[in-house]
């Protein structure tokens, strides 16, 4: 699944953590001194950041991307090298950094996005208290502003959607080249035309999109948790608790570590049923293509109960789908008001104004949602691991070892048919 596509993945992974570590830890212990002593220094203690596209051009943010750019340079320069003889070595490297320097720069959009609520909304207010307090031209030129991040941000999402696509498809061509090559190791496996066709492309798909979210909330915490710890300053307690030490960062961990625990609780069936939905699909796929071909296969009773464990299946599914989407949607649709509910006590002492507001809001919403990676992501999470026990059974064929317990559970019932009851 990986060691097709990436060079030697345990080591691969595990030196990109180890180099995430090292670079992040050096730009926050020496980054603004380094970057002062470049003649790049970061903004001034106080300094409001600017508003649209001038975001991008402060010495801090040219600094930001040269360190960024260059870390991730002598990373794949290193394994351009080091796995000199892998096939697929560019795309798998240097393709993933590229995809990792464009989730970045996704974030940066939100983090200038944020910054131009506040001016706005408080011009707006102003403008709301009485007629031609604020001119035409103030008001408009805010609008264009947010059409210029927002261009910036349809044509890069344009062009990151063009490549990934490609990354993918490589992604698929490597595992599909790999899996070809041993085929008569795995030929016997139930399924096996299917994984090698279907799951190996929904593999590829989806190991991509969580990756990338898991990325993007990784830089959308290091953007916005600055941000809403500065605006921490200006809410003086929360509701029920009180007055406490960095109040929006405190409730934002808190209702994202809540949510988080209590799906994974709540949807810890899914997995294994997802497994056994794809087991009896495959059965009853697999009889009506031997069908096609021989008169006696497909015969209407082998059908009807081969469909029968496919419904049995569904209907147990959707029972267990029906509790985990009433506590994940009870959830999500909470999470929309929790912050206006932290910041009732600060609305009623009139201690912020409605641009903060909008402000705090969007910052908020950005952290919660990175720190909410798992109960956002949770049901293709489910979705990734019963394709990953699919693809997990070519694997202990490929280096002959024992199959997964659920497939020797399979093999132990005596086929899919049981193994659905």
């Amino acid at each position: 699944m990986f060691h097709s596509f990436f060079p030697e993945p345990k080591k691969f992974f595990l030196s990109a953590l180890l180099w995430t570590a090292v670079t992040v830890a050096f730009w926050y212990l020496f980054g603004d001194s380094l970057g002062t002593a470049l003649g790049l220094p970061p903004l001034a203690e106080g300094q409001q950041p600017p508003i649209g596209l001038g975001h991008f051009f402060t010495t801090a943010s040219i600094w930001f991307y040269i360190y960024f750019l260059a870390a991730m340079a002598i990373f794949c320069a290193f394994w351009q090298v080091y796995a000199a003889d892998h096939p697929w070595r560019t795309w798998s490297v240097w393709g993933s950094a590229f995809i990792i320097f464009t989730v970045y720069f996704s974030v940066d959009i939100s983090v200038a996005l944020n910054n131009w609520r506040r001016p706005t909304y408080d011009r707006i207010v102003e403008a709301l208290k009485a007629p031609n307090t604020v001119g035409y031209a103030e008001i408009y030129g805010y609008v264009f502003t947010f059409f210029q991040l927002a261009t910036v941000y349809i044509v890069s999402a344009v062009l990151i959607s063009f490549f990934t696509s490609h990354y993918l498809f490589r992604w698929r061509t490597a595992m599909n080249d790999f899996y070809y090559s041993v085929w008569p190791k795995v030929r016997h496996i139930e399924g096996a035309s299917q994984r090698i066709q279907e799951d190996t492309m929904r593999f590829a798909t989806t190991v991509e999109g969580l990756g990338v979210r898991l990325v993007d909330s990784f830089m959308t915490l290091i953007a916005f948790l600055p941000v809403l710890h500065a605006l921490s300053a200006s809410i003086k307690e929360l509701p029920v608790v009180g007055a406490i030490p960095y109040p929006l960062v405190t409730a934002a961990i808190f209702w994202s570590l809540f949510g988080t625990v209590m799906l994974a609780i709540v949807g810890v069936k899914l997995p294994g049923l997802e497994f056994r939905n794809q087991r009896v699909e495959a059965a009853y796929r697999k009889e009506l293509v031997y069908g096609e071909d021989h008169a006696d296969r497909a015969q209407p009773l082998t059908i009807r109960e081969l469909f029968a464990n496919v419904r049995k299946n569904y209907f147990r599914l959707y029972f267990h789908y029906m509790y985990f989407n009433v506590a994940r949607y009870f959830y999500l649709q909470t999470d929309n008001i929790f912050p206006l509910f932290l910041l009732v006590p600060s609305v009623v002492a009139a201690t912020i104004t409605f641009g903060l507001m909008q402000q705090i809001q969007g910052a908020f919403a950005q952290v919660t949602s990175s720190f909410q990676y798992l109960v956002n992501s949770w049901p293709t999470v489910i979705e990734l691991i019963s394709i990953y026990k699919r693809l997990k059974a070519f694997e202990a064929a490929i280096d002959a070892k024992p199959l997964p317990d659920i497939d020797e559970q399979f093999i132990a019932a005596g086929g899919v048919e049981e193994l659905a009851r």
